[in-house]
């Protein structure tokens, strides 16, 4: 009889530790979805944007892109020991129906909507008679800038092939509101639209303007100016780096964030506008 007790006793440890071992990452998996706070639209993960070519490409087809890809990076950063499911509506649906027990979920999907909502066009405008005429860019999140000291590179740089100034047409991502234009040290040359859900997309480093003031209405593939080499140093000069467009894209509502621009290119590649020149 001692003998059998010892054994359930033995039986039942075993079966808790099981449980337990079944147990904890469950709750520890349920317990992310409380851990949201205001926070989040400041933290790393969130700024830097990370999304994959996959992912990319559903959300071109998506109805509401910014809610896929906020989704994903809350699953990456909270769940990373999970697999990322696959890249569907269902799949979608579900995992929103989880994260929408945190009070904070609504606060990171419309800082999302700002992001990806009315983004439509690739930023540069490339020119039918030219093929060659082309720019690169690459993931450059917070790389090392020095001028005007020590700091993180807040954006993206498209580098035109051929360094010449005025060539490529700059145009607007999305609709919106010229609410800044002139010149800035480290941007040279710049224009910010505010797009209508509250994202602010800043191009800068220009050789020179198309006829927009602030306060003008913007249209999605409008021209805004043309890309150049202007900043680093007093109203005027050009010169100290390549010509290139420097892209950035910001939240300002609660306060300024910086957002990495890298993926938001990417989803607009397939959307380039062409021109023909004048005959």
């Amino acid at each position: 009889m001692v003998r059998r007790r010892g054994y359930m006793q033995f039986l039942i440890l075993v079966l808790l530790l099981i449980f337990e071992g079944a147990a904890i990452p469950k709750l520890q998996y349920d317990a992310s979805y409380f851990s949201l706070d205001a926070s989040i639209l400041s933290k790393d993960f969130f700024r830097s944007h990370e999304l994959t070519e996959d992912l990319i490409l559903y959300m071109r087809n998506a109805k509401e892109p910014g809610r896929a890809a906020g989704i994903y990076l809350l699953e990456q950063n909270y769940h990373s020991e999970y697999e990322f499911p696959a890249y569907s509506d269902q799949i979608f649906r579900s995992l929103e129906t989880q994260w929408q027990s945190s009070p904070s979920f609504s606060l990171c999907m419309e800082a999302c909507e700002k992001i990806w909502s009315d983004v439509e066009y690739f930023p540069v405008m490339f020119w039918k008679e030219e093929p060659d005429l082309k720019v690169t860019y690459e993931d450059s999140w917070m790389n090392e800038r020095t001028y005007g000291g020590k700091r993180g590179h807040e954006g993206t740089d498209l580098m035109a092939y051929e360094n010449k100034r005025g060539i490529f047409p700059v145009v607007s991502m999305t609709d919106g509101t010229v609410t800044s234009k002139g010149w800035l040290p480290k941007g040279g040359w710049r224009i910010g639209i505010t797009a209508p859900h509250g994202g602010y997309f800043y191009y800068a480093h220009l050789d020179s303007y198309a006829d927009v003031e602030i306060g003008d209405e913007v249209a999605a593939g409008e021209i805004l100016g043309y890309m150049g080499d202007s900043g680093y140093g007093e109203e005027g000069t050009v010169g100290n780096f390549p010509v290139h467009l420097h892209l950035g894209v910001y939240l300002e509502e609660p306060k300024e964030i910086s957002i990495n621009p890298y993926w938001i290119l990417r989803y607009a590649e397939d959307s380039k506008l062409f021109c023909r020149k004048n005959s």
